[in-house]
């Protein structure tokens, strides 16, 4: 199956800005990268995924470890006992979750990673739930990266000034990790956040879509 992805502003990291891009997308890997209408034209039966703003590599997050690790998430039938933000500190303590709930916690977190645009996240990952969500989910997990290290860990890749966009190549041939971000430029994207995130897809599978 072929499938092409495409958007007002393709954002390849390490090249220019390509307007009107696409990438086209066969399996779990990148077919081409290029302008939508070559590619179009090329493969009249790829099926179309057309997103609003910009198309680029899925998004890496360098503070992964303690937003997954050392944080509950609650379910959403927990949210009138405990609300909706994550659980740290002695909030974490008192609720003490046991194992289900912290593997729970953990794959919720990773959801909420996918929706930020997030494909990849920087190591190591130690705790064994959080190794096996990111398993799971085909999230890819990289090695240690420069983080702030005096802040709240956020969804937000970009929390802190993590330049989140400096990722894996977008190249023939490279594992299908894209994201798209209803926004017009990546100033916008680094500016606003990657709340923006419409389209989150891991090794050719749409795994989020914005409704």
């Amino acid at each position: 199956m072929l499938t092409l992805h495409t958007a007002p502003l393709l954002l390849p990291p390490g090249a220019g800005p390509l307007p009107d891009g696409a990438v086209l997308v066969q399996g779990e890997a990148v077919l081409a990268v290029g302008p939508r209408a070559d590619l179009a034209a090329a493969h009249p039966g790829a099926r179309t995924r057309a997103w609003p703003g910009l198309l680029t590599t899925g998004l890496t997050h360098a503070r992964v470890v303690p937003l997954l690790e050392a944080a509950y998430h609650p379910d959403p039938r927990e949210y009138d006992q405990l609300g909706e933000t994550p659980l740290t500190g002695d909030a974490l303590a008192r609720l003490a979750p046991d194992r289900t709930r912290h593997s729970g916690s953990a794959r919720r977190g990773v959801q909420r990673l996918l929706r930020h645009g997030v494909t990849r996240v920087a190591g190591p990952v130690t705790d064994p739930a959080v190794r096996s969500a990111l398993a799971r989910a085909g999230v890819t997990v990289v090695g240690p990266l420069p983080a702030p290290g005096d802040r709240e860990p956020s969804f937000d890749p970009f929390a802190g000034g993590h330049d989140a966009l400096s990722g894996a190549p977008l190249a023939p041939g490279v594992r299908a990790d894209l994201a798209a971000f209803d926004v017009p430029d990546a100033a916008a994207l680094r500016d606003g956040g990657a709340a923006a995130c419409v389209a989150t897809v891991l090794a050719g599978r749409l795994v989020h879509r914005a409704r």
